[in-house]
Parts: C-alpha cells; sequence; structure tokens
C-alpha cells in the first residue's frame, strides 16, 4: 500500500510539472476550452436564425428583428466590422460618431438577416468545415434549399476576449462583405458625412422591413 502510494505521489508530481511547463510556454491557459472551437458560435448563431425562420411568418419582420438583435451582437465581432468597412477615416471620428456608426451598422446587419430569412421551407443550415486563413480561421458554411439549390456562406472567425467572433462574411466563399460595405460607405462619407452614413444605414434598414411588410 505505501508503495503505491509513493507512486501515485511521483505521477501526480510530474502531471503537476508537465503541466506547470505547458502553461509557462503558453500551450496551455485557462479558458482554451471555451475557444477551441471556431464552428461552434456559427452553429449556435444558425440555430437560432433556423429557429426564426420557423416562427418567421408569425414574428414578422420586427419579431425576426427582436429575436436575431441579441444574437448578431453576441456572435458578430461589430466593432471591427464596423472600423474595418470604415477605413482609415475611422480614427478622425469622435467617440459620438463611432458609436453611432456601430449601432447603426449591428441594427443594419440584424435586419438584413431578419429580411433575407423571413420563412421556413425545408432549407438546412449546414457548417461544414473549416480552414485556417493567417491567426484567424474561416468557418465554412452551406444553406441548402428543399429543392436541392445551394448558398455557400463562408464566415472569417477571430479570437476576442476568449471567444470567437464572426469578423467578415463571404458570399461564395470568395466576395468579402466587408470589401462590398466598404466602397459603400467611402463613397457616402465622402458626399455626405457620418450623419449621412448613420442615415444610409438606417435607410436602408427601413427599405427592408418596408419590402417585408408589402410582401
Amino acid at each position: 500500500m505505501a508503495d503505491r502510494n509513493m507512486r501515485y505521489a511521483r505521477r501526480s508530481k510530474v502531471a503537476g510539472v508537465c503541466l506547470a511547463l505547458l502553461v509557462a510556454t503558453g500551450l496551455f491557459t485557462p479558458g482554451t476550452a471555451t475557444i477551441s472551437d471556431p464552428q461552434e458560435p456559427v452553429r449556435s448563431f444558425y440555430g437560432v436564425l433556423l429557429g426564426t425562420m420557423r416562427d418567421g411568418r408569425t414574428l414578422g419582420e420586427s419579431g425576426r428583428y427582436a429575436r436575431l438583435a441579441p444574437a448578431v451582437d453576441r456572435t458578430f465581432d461589430i466593432p471591427t466590422m464596423t472600423r474595418l468597412a470604415i477605413g482609415p477615416a475611422w480614427g478622425t471620428l469622435s467617440p459620438a460618431q463611432q458609436q453611432q456608426l456601430l449601432a447603426a451598422f449591428a441594427h443594419y446587419i440584424a435586419a438584413t438577416y431578419a429580411d433575407r430569412f423571413d420563412s421556413y421551407s425545408g432549407e438546412e443550415l449546414q457548417v461544414t468545415g473549416e480552414r485556417p486563413n493567417g491567426t484567424e480561421v474561416m468557418v465554412q458554411t452551406k444553406i441548402a434549399k428543399s429543392n436541392g439549390e445551394a448558398t455557400r456562406l463562408d464566415y472569417l472567425m477571430r479570437q476576442d476576449q476568449g471567444s470567437w467572433r464572426i469578423s467578415d462574411v463571404y458570399l461564395d466563399g470568395t466576395i468579402s462583405q466587408l470589401a462590398v460595405h466598404r466602397s459603400e460607405f467611402h463613397s457616402i462619407l465622402q458626399r455626405e458625412g457620418v450623419d449621412g452614413l448613420v442615415t444610409a444605414l438606417n435607410r436602408k434598414v427601413d427599405l427592408l422591413q418596408s419590402v417585408a411588410r408589402s410582401s
């Protein structure tokens, strides 16, 4: 019994030393399990999105938006996305202007999903894999309709305070939505300034909602 206890003590000591070395070399950090799977936030978001689609007719545009907005805030890195979409002009804006744009952009993303995914007709939202992209990860997904048609959406994931969050969306795996926004936003900023861009984003949301109400 004494010999077995001594062997157990030696194994525990070795395990403790190994763990200390892993922490020291950065191979293990507390909370690693919470950030190890970049696919999980996309799966979670798709779960909310699918449920919203199934209840879409009952919820209406405002109800779908109300359900999706918190999921967008949790899943999308709105500050990074807004800053990249604005480009170099971001650094010249006041904190109040930056907050205006952050709120308007988050509102626009949630409203866009609420409009485009308004009902359910047997669609499947599938996470199909991932691939490294420098320090980030590209999570690959497919939206399959019941008739066999499929749309590819890839999500660029970056770590933000211990969590993976979406920092860009790629249509067909190639078309960066941030690049599209950057082009649009730049021309509006040049013509109308920050207030004009906030108004334009809100106008797009109002247009999405009016189209949804009339359909």
